[in-house]
């Protein structure tokens, strides 16, 4: 570890001369050695690979499988049209993830193009790219750190490390800090400077000690470089019922083949027959309508605030019990805020501050005066606690451009750590006011008076005690503290050491990050949800804690824990102690992965949101990372499933309940289409045990999986959300696709497949000739199948609730699905070119009649079923 090191020791060991720098020659042996100062990125993904990618899927080679068979048997149109299925679900699959992750190059952009360094005596400017470990590098404010600094020296050095660390303060540095300890957490080591954080405030010197990969940010871009393809729950689930699926088909055409051969049928027409069976068993279009549901709601979720980067994301934030967020941007509005203040014996909100006071405002302008940041409604510079005192005064029409034209700055003693103080001089109407502000334990002791009651009285202890109470209550809730005092004197030309004397105490402010509004009423929700939100974050535990409880997070010091507690715990420790503990302070980007893989281990389904670079490693190993679109850094965005555009924490919600919806109505597509391919599966294999003639030919079988069942099934995946969907508990990872929805599925497929053979029976008598009442008969099946399937989607709708309850029409794509089907259905009847193909006739008005009694059959029974289920419930 460097920043445990003497100065001495690490001059030595990196062999460079703190007065000439390195030389030109053993700049080029380190390069050699070292490499440039840039992070590796991995190879991308080809557009074949990404291509096998989506095809990596057991349906998806059930249906090559089916394909390859149908074109052998010659059945070329049954083969084109199942190869077209596999073609478009692979483009539209590759169109919405083909954005590779961006993690990588994004890190690679923060690396800053120009750096300051002192080489053979010389100070001159590089690229950053060109910096090797002993390179002495120079820092001035506004500058980006360009790799791993041991700091030499220091002058105010303040470093903003927010995009690292998640501290929302510049974090104040002194390369004389010395640490006993090996296990400092990043945010504490005061000597270091890290890549791609920038200095705010004074200047330094450093030397560089890791570049490249070596860096802590090329630690999380090795982190990023990790292959995490952890599949998604429905992804999951889709496969098991593809495996399921496959299986089943595979068993169906051997039980067929055998009862064809122990009939003594024609075995190259038992073959086809299986091969019907198999295809009736696969519902081609699944995978389609899947990723085309999924589409849609990646559509609706753009219209609400949330970009979608992976398809399957948006169900599995569906499914989601934890979401561990980010403190810093996410949950507060990253941007110090003075929320209190104690003056003139008053200890208020801010907003209770009274201008007709004048002690007030004096306070306020001094705050206002000393201070060397710039605030305007579109341009912030400067230290964030000043901006946040600058922000104070500007909610009280007191502007520090205005104010300073009035009251000029003369003089100033800037503010250095040591001092903990800043002191300015400013004119006021013939007189010269020194004001000073900073930490109130140093400042109290430069004041020997108080202004208070409208006059000046001396400074006693009880009144030091009332101040520093106040202050530690301030402090105990996390706020950031801060006091001045001023003083009058005569004339501008005054010794500078005595500036700082028996000054006259004013107020003290508290300010701190405050949370989101909205965020509060979102995280209640959640909680009502069966949703745990977890803070994670690279601040301190009393600052966190805070907040945490400000916004029903946590509700005592025992749920938060450290990064330097979690440095002590193996991944078992850390198991067993996870579901107790809801802030997670101090944190590195290692730990914030540690913790996402112990909620994991414990089976969430983990959600991490966050905006910075240390957030970018937990939002890509966790099962949905979550990004902030405006706030975020390119790098937290690349490494995201879902990038708010709002940043937004309430958005989370809304993208929780779109998700559940969208798994719910999946749910529905998947059921119905196999509810339906059980009738055609039953009805082909009694026919086949009883040695009747095939009901159905394959054609028959594939159109209606593709175009009759496909229409209905994506209307369903598109159905309107149920309004009380936020008020059940997420589902558990391991829960079945079919859960309560088996018997379901399995009694309307039996009835399906027995009223399409009583159709097929009465068919078969129609006429003496035996293939002319074949086709009849196949004609009646094909037509009894295809429409009690279409009314049978409206089924689906609900489990409980009554069509008529829901609405009939409340679905408008469902409708116009069922009327299209029809239609489609009447024209292969109809139009005698595509009758040929599809070796079909038109039916007898009669027959339409009974047709069309026995396909309303299900929407009837299911009625009544339902009536008794809802009687049942209550």
């Amino acid at each position: 570890m460097w920043f445990d090191k003497n100065l001495e020791e690490i001059f030595k060991e990196l062999s460079v001369d703190i007065v000439e720098g390195l030389s030109s020659s053993e700049i080029e042996v380190r390069k050699n050695k070292y490499g440039l100062n840039k992070l590796a990125t991995k190879k991308k993904k080809s557009i074949l690979q990404l291509i096998l990618a989506q095809l990596n899927d057991m349906l998806i080679y059930i249906l090559i499988v089916a394909a390859v068979i149908s074109a052998l048997i010659g059945e070329i149109s049954d083969a084109a049209i199942i190869g077209i299925v596999i073609i478009i679900n692979a483009i539209v699959g590759v169109i919405q993830e083909s954005k590779a992750e961006k993690a990588l190059d994004a890190l690679k952009k923060l690396s800053v193009p120009k750096a300051i360094v002192k080489r053979d005596g010389k100070l001159i400017e590089i690229e950053s790219y060109e910096i090797v470990p002993g390179d002495i590098v120079i820092i001035d404010a506004g500058r980006y750190i360009p790799c791993d600094l041991r700091l030499i020296e220091t002058a105010n050095l303040k470093i903003d490390e927010s995009s690292l660390t998640g501290e929302s303060v510049p974090v104040e540095k002194d390369a004389k800090t010395r640490f006993e300890s090996s296990s400092v957490p990043i945010g504490d080591q005061k000597n270091m400077a890290f890549m791609s954080t920038l200095a705010t405030y004074g200047r330094g010197v450093g030397i560089a000690v890791a570049t490249g990969m070596n860096t802590q940010i090329g630690k999380i871009a090795n982190m990023l470089n990790e292959e995490n393809d952890s599949k998604t729950p429905l992804q999951k689930k889709l496969d098991e019922t593809g495996r399921f699926l496959g299986f089943s088909a595979l068993a169906v055409c051997i039980i067929m083949f055998l009862i064809g051969m122990l009939q003594k049928r024609n075995l190259f027409e038992m073959f086809l027959t299986s091969i019907s069976l198999a295809v009736a068993a696969i519902p081609e279009g699944l995978p389609a309508i899947v990723t085309i549901v999924l589409a849609i709601g990646v559509q609706r979720m753009i219209k609400n605030n949330a970009i979608v980067r992976t398809l399957p994301a948006i169900e599995t934030l569906g499914s989601v019990n934890i979401i561990c967020s980010d403190k810093t941007g996410t949950l507060t509005q990253n941007k110090m805020t003075v929320t209190k203040f104690y003056c003139d014996g008053s200890f208020e909100e801010i907003n209770k501050l009274n201008l007709q006071n004048p002690i007030h405002k004096l306070m306020l302008e001094s705050f206002v005066l000393c201070n060397d940041a710039s605030y305007s409604q579109y341009k912030e510079t400067g230290d964030p606690t000043e901006i946040a005192l600058l922000s104070a005064g500007v909610k009280f029409n007191i502007f520090k451009e205005e104010i300073e034209k009035i009251h000029k700055r003369v003089d100033e003693i800037p503010f250095d750590s040591d001092r903990k103080l800043m002191t300015t001089v400013n004119y006021f109407d013939g007189k010269y006011y020194v004001i000073t502000k900073g930490a109130i334990d140093s400042l109290l002791n430069k004041c020997s008076s108080i202004y208070m009651n409208n006059k000046i009285i001396t400074l006693n202890d009880e009144d030091r005690n009332n101040i520093m109470e106040i202050s530690n209550k301030m402090s105990y809730e996390a706020l950031r503290v801060l006091g001045t005092a001023y003083k009058i004197i005569p004339s501008e030309h005054v010794e500078i050491d005595s500036l700082e004397k028996d000054l006259t105490f004013l107020g003290i402010v508290g300010m701190i990050d405050p949370p989101r509004e909205e965020v509060k009423d979102s995280i209640n929700i959640c909680n009502s949800s069966g949703i745990r939100t977890v803070m994670i974050t690279g601040d301190h535990k009393n600052t966190a804690l805070a907040i945490a409880k400000k916004l029903n997070i946590a509700e005592n010091e025992s749920q938060a824990i450290s990064g330097i507690e979690l440095d002590n715990m193996d991944d078992e420790d850390l198991s067993n102690r996870v579901d107790d503990l809801r802030v997670f302070a101090r944190v590195s980007p290692e730990h914030k992965v540690k913790i996402v893989k112990a909620l994991k281990s414990k089976g969430y389904i983990v959600s991490m949101t966050g905006d910075g670079v240390n957030d970018a490693p937990s939002l890509r190993i966790a099962d949905i990372g979550v990004a902030m679109g405006i706030t975020g850094t390119d790098v937290a965005k690349g490494a995201s499933d879902i990038i708010l555009t709002d940043d937004n924490f309430s958005t989370i919600v809304s993208a929780i309940k779109e998700g559940r919806n969208i798994y719910n109505n999946i749910k529905k597509s998947v059921i119905f289409l196999l509810s339906c391919n059980i009738g055609e599966i039953f009805a082909l294999f009694i026919a086949i045990l009883f040695g009747w003639s095939t009901p159905l030919s394959p054609i028959h079988i594939l159109w209606i999986n593709l175009i009759t069942d496909t229409l209905p099934a994506l209307s369903l995946g598109v159905d309107t959300g149920d309004p009380d969907i936020m008020k059940l508990k997420p589902r558990k990872s391991n829960e079945s696709l079919f859960k309560n929805s088996v018997v379901y599925l399995l009694l309307n497929g039996l009835l399906i497949g027995t009223l399409t053979l009583i159709a097929f029976t009465i068919g078969m008598n129609k006429f003496p000739d035996y293939k002319e009442s074949l086709i009849y008969a196949r004609t009646m099946a094909f037509v009894v199948l295809c429409i009690s399937q279409l009314i049978h989607s409206l089924n689906m709708r609900s489990e409980n609730k009554s069509i008529f309850q829901i609405g009939i029409f409340s679905n408008k794509y469902l409708i116009g699905s069922i009327i299209i089907g029809i239609l489609l259905q009447i024209s292969l009847l109809t139009i005698h070119t595509l009758a040929v193909i599809f070796k079909v006739t038109n039916l007898a008005i009669q027959d339409w009649i009974f047709v069309i009694l026995l396909c309303l059959i299900p929407l009837i029974l299911n009625e009544i079923i339902k009536i008794f289920k809802r009687k049942f419930s209550r």
